[in-house]
């Protein structure tokens, strides 16, 4: 079986993102020892910026005339479809970032959805999907920002509405605080969400570790 995982935080040592997820993957592979991780981290190696635009000036191209650009983009396209499709099982950790959903993920998704294989489909019907996703404040109701976070909703209508996946989010929260003084009143608080957002992965990675055939 394989497990893909995808992370796009911009940072790999302290990644909060990055700790929810290394927890999800531990607890898979403890269930299928041996078997295979795909990993991409958008993070550090994004996707390219122009690629969106030369897959879909591809797709309005005849084939034959299309650039060499347009060619490497419209295969990248298929080669990130490729990944979500023939993994049994798939891990996302996606930080908020400036209370939206990253940058390079959204640069992954638009190109994404220009594959041949993936565009117009729910390519992901059924399959088991884990998103590990981090913010540095509190978003909650009833807080000062609650409706801040502009990213979740984004990746849950992504993930599990336009591609179809079976999702199941694994959240943190207050992850600034302890970085940022201003938040010090918090730290209890946030021990408690940090806790419970471990505990969430380890359970979320044995569930999705307990599927049979990533089903």
């Amino acid at each position: 079986m394989t497990l893909f995982r995808l992370d796009a935080s911009i940072r790999i040592d302290g990644s909060t993102s990055r700790e929810i997820a290394d927890i999800v993957e531990q607890e898979w592979l403890a269930s299928h020892p041996g078997d295979k991780v795909v990993n991409r981290h958008i993070g550090v190696e994004p996707v390219p910026a122009t690629a969106w635009a030369n897959a879909v000036a591809a797709g309005a191209t005849d084939e034959a005339a299309r650039t060499p650009e347009q060619r490497e983009a419209v295969a990248l396209a298929r080669t990130l479809a490729d990944e979500l499709i023939n993994a049994d099982a798939i891990l996302f950790a996606v930080p908020l970032y400036n209370y939206g959903v990253s940058q390079h993920f959204k640069t992954y998704v638009d190109l994404l959805l220009t594959a041949p294989n993936a565009v117009g489909q729910p390519f992901l019907a059924g399959k088991p999907v884990v998103l590990a996703t981090v913010r540095g404040g509190a978003y909650g109701a009833g807080t000062p920002r609650e409706g801040w976070d502009h990213s979740t909703p984004y990746l849950k209508r992504i993930i599990a509405d336009v591609w179809g996946a079976e999702l199941t989010v694994v959240e943190r929260e207050f992850t600034l605080v302890g970085v940022n003084p201003a938040l010090d009143q918090f730290t209890e608080t946030a021990a408690a969400m940090h806790a419970a957002a471990l505990d969430a992965a380890r359970e979320a990675g044995k569930a999705l570790g307990a599927l049979p055939n990533g089903l």
